[in-house]
C-alpha cells in the first residue's frame, strides 16, 4: 500500500505500520512530499515520525480509532456495499433540520441517531444537516473543535456508522448535510503545525493564529481543505457542506479559497451526476458569497441569514442586548425588511458594531433559496447562559407564529433539532477535554463571559460536567404528549403546505409583498396567491388585507374566512396561511 504525507520541513520521514518502520523518500514531482510502500489492510495503525520525533496521526487519517492523539488507521472505502440508489437532492425547495448526533439520542451515536430518521421523513424535512463529526477529545461536545479533518469522531461510531447513516437517510429520501470547520482547528490533539505551515501568524482569528491561505505554503493547505471537502462527498456520499464562520476564513490571494472550493464542488457534482451545494455562515452580509462565479462572485450556493433569525426573535421575545439592539427599535420593520429584501443590514448603520454594514442583495438576480431562514440554532440556543431554546421564553402560541414565518419564508428554512416540538429539554455548552488545563480554561472563560451580562457563576452550567449534555438530550417521549403534539401537528401541516404549494418555494425574493403594523403587532405577507398573517399581539385583531373570499389552508386557532371586506380576523399569539381563488 502506498502512504504519502506532506511535510516540508523534516530532514528525515519514518513510517510505522502495524509495528514495522518504514523509511519514506522524497517525491521528486512534488516539493515536501514523501512516499513509501507498506504492507496494510483495513485496520491496520500506522503513524509518521518526523527527524526521529513520535509517532504522530496521519494529518489525512480517515481513522483515529484511539482518538486525536492516537495512531491512525486505513480504511478502505470500495469495502462498503451501498444500498440505496441515490440521485441527490438539490438546494431549491429544500427544508434543512440541523442535528447534532451526540445529543439527538440518549445514546449520542450515528446508528442510534439513523434510527430516528422515520421521524424526519415524515415531519417533512428534505435534509439533515449534521454538526461537525470530526475527532475531538474526549466523547462528548460540539465538535467545532476537531481535528483530522477527514475522519469521524469514533464514539459517534467512526467511518462505518456515518456510511450507514448515509444509507438510510437515502433510504428514506433525506440528503444529508454536514457541518466542516475551515477556519481553525481544534486546541487538543492539533499536530498539524509539527508536519507544516497549516497556520499562519500573518493573520489572527478568534481562536488564534489563521489557518494559512495565503502565505508561504498555502497551496497545500488549500488543497488539504479542499481534499478533505471532497472526500465527504465522495467517500461518504454527502449532499452539501455547511461551511463554519467563512468571515474568518482571512485569504488575501486574488483566487479566494471559497472560489477554488466552490468551483471543485461544482466539477464533482458534474463528475458524480448528483446535485451538490455548500452553504456558509457568514456576518458579512456580501451577496458575493453567493452570486456566481461567471458573475464575479465565489460561488457558494447559500448562506445562513443571521438578520432574519434577529429579526424574529427580537420580535417574538422582546430582548434587545448585544447585536439585537439593532432590530429591537422597530422590530416588525426589521422583520419586514428581511423579508423582502434578504438582510436588515445592507449598507445600514450597525449600532453592535458601531459602523455601516453589509450591502444590498439584487432581489432580481440573487434567488430567495440562497438564504437560510431559521428561529433557532446551535448557536442562537447554545451560546445562552442556560441554552434555554425559544420553546422556554414564549407561549406555544408565539412559538406556532414563529415556525409560521420560518416555512413560509421566501428562504430555505432550516430547524434545530426538537424545535418541530417545542421541545422543553435546553441545549446547552459541553465539552469533554481531556487536558485538566483546557478544560479549566473554557469553564473559567465561559462563565467569565456570562458574568459580564450579570448572570451569578453558579447558574452557569459547568461544560465540563456530564449532567450538562445529558440535560441537552432530547426527550423522546415529549412528542407523543401536550402541548409538544400539537406543536408538532402545526409543523407538518406547514412543511406539508410548503411541499404542496409552488408560491411558497418560489425563489423570487422581488415578489413577496409585507404589511405590518408596529404598534398592534401583526405582519402579513403574500407570495404569489398565498397569504400569511401572524398576530403577535394576545388580544385578537382585525387585519385589513384585502383578501375577500381567501381559503383558510392552515391556523393554529381557529379562524373564519375573510368575508367581502377582505379582513382577516385573527385571535391573539396565532397565524393563519390563506389562498386566493
Amino acid at each position: 500500500m502506498q502512504f504519502e504525507v506532506w511535510a516540508p520541513q523534516a530532514g528525515r520521514v519514518t513510517l510505522r505500520c502495524d509495528d514495522v518502520t518504514h523509511a519514506l523518500e522524497r517525491d521528486p514531482e512534488r516539493a515536501g512530499w514523501w512516499r513509501g510502500e507498506a504492507e496494510a489492510r483495513e485496520g491496520s495503525r500506522y503513524g509518521f515520525a518526523l527527524d526521529d520525533g513520535p509517532v504522530l496521526p496521519d494529518p489525512r487519517s480517515r481513522r483515529q480509532p484511539d482518538g486525536p492523539d492516537g495512531l491512525s488507521a486505513v480504511v478502505d472505502h470500495e469495502r462498503y456495499a451501498w444500498r440505496a440508489a441515490w440521485r441527490g437532492r438539490p438546494l431549491p425547495g429544500a427544508v434543512l433540520y440541523e442535528l447534532h448526533v451526540g445529543t439527538y439520542t440518549p445514546e449520542g451515536t450515528l446508528d442510534a441517531a439513523a434510527g430516528r430518521l422515520g421521524h424526519l421523513a415524515e415531519l417533512g424535512v428534505t435534509h439533515v444537516q449534521l454538526m461537525p463529526l470530526c475527532p475531538f477529545p474526549g466523547t462528548h461536545g460540539w465538535g467545532y473543535e476537531g481535528v483530522s479533518l477527514w475522519a469521524v469522531h469514533e464514539p459517534y461510531g467512526g467511518p462505518e456508522a456515518l456510511k450507514r447513516f448515509v444509507d438510510r437517510a437515502h433510504e428514506l429520501g433525506l440528503g444529508v448535510v454536514l457541518d466542516v470547520v475551515h477556519n481553525h482547528f481544534g486546541p487538543s490533539g492539533n499536530y498539524l503545525p509539527v508536519f507544516g505551515p497549516y497556520l499562519t501568524d500573518t493573520h489572527h482569528t478568534p481562536w488564534g493564529a489563521a489557518v494559512n491561505l495565503d502565505a508561504p505554503g498555502s497551496d497545500e493547505v488549500r488543497a488539504y481543505l479542499i481534499g478533505s471537502a471532497l472526500a465527504w462527498l465522495r467517500d461518504y456520499r454527502i449532499d452539501g457542506l455547511r461551511l463554519d464562520a467563512v468571515h474568518a476564513l482571512v485569504d488575501t490571494r486574488a483566487l479566494h479559497f471559497l472560489e477554488e472550493l466552490s468551483t471543485a464542488v461544482d466539477a464533482l457534482a458534474a463528475e458524480t451526476g448528483r446535485p451538490l451545494f455548500l452553504v456558509a455562515e457568514s456576518d458579512l452580509n456580501d451577496p458575493r458569497l453567493i452570486t456566481s462565479r461567471t458573475e464575479g462572485g465565489l460561488g457558494l450556493h447559500a448562506q445562513w441569514n443571521d438578520d432574519f433569525h434577529h429579526a424574529l426573535h427580537t420580535t417574538l421575545t422582546g430582548e434587545s442586548q448585544g447585536y439585537y439592539a439593532d432590530f429591537a427599535r422597530a422590530s416588525l420593520g426589521g422583520l419586514a425588511k428581511t423579508l423582502t429584501g434578504g438582510w436588515f443590514h445592507d449598507g445600514s448603520y450597525s449600532s453592535f458594531r458601531e459602523r455601516h454594514h453589509g450591502r444590498p442583495l439584487d432581489r432580481t438576480r440573487v434567488a430567495g433559496h440562497r438564504l437560510l431562514g431559521y428561529g433557532q440554532t446551535h448557536d442562537q440556543v447554545g451560546n445562552r447562559a442556560q441554552g434555554d431554546r425559544l420553546s422556554a421564553l414564549v407561549s406555544p402560541g408565539l412559538a406556532a407564529c414563529a415556525a409560521t414565518l420560518i416555512l413560509t419564508a421566501p428562504f430555505t428554512p432550516m430547524l434545530f433539532m426538537g424545535e418541530e416540538w417545542a421541545a422543553g429539554t435546553p441545549w446547552q455548552f459541553f465539552t469533554d477535554h481531556t487536558d485538566p488545563e483546557l478544560a479549566d480554561a473554557v469553564r473559567r472563560g465561559r462563565r467569565r463571559e456570562f458574568a459580564a451580562h450579570g448572570w451569578k457563576e453558579e447558574d452557569v452550567p459547568d461544560p465540563q460536567d456530564p449532567a450538562t449534555r445529558d440535560r441537552s438530550c432530547l426527550d423522546w417521549s415529549e412528542p407523543e404528549r401536550e402541548p409538544h403534539a400539537r406543536v408538532l401537528a402545526w409543523y407538518r401541516q406547514l412543511l406539508a403546505l410548503r411541499h404542496g404549494q409552488p408560491d411558497l418555494t418560489d425563489p423570487d425574493l422581488a415578489d413577496t409583498r409585507v404589511a405590518y403594523d408596529e404598534e398592534l403587532r401583526w405582519i402579513a405577507f403574500r407570495r404569489g396567491d398565498v397569504l400569511v398573517a401572524v398576530n403577535l399581539a394576545s388580544e385578537p385583531a382585525v387585519l385589513p388585507l384585502g383578501v375577500p373570499h381567501a381559503r383558510v389552508l392552515a391556523a393554529w386557532e381557529p379562524v373564519e374566512t375573510p368575508g367581502a371586506d377582505g379582513a382577516v380576523r385573527l385571535p391573539g399569539e396565532s397565524a393563519v396561511v390563506l389562498a386566493q381563488d
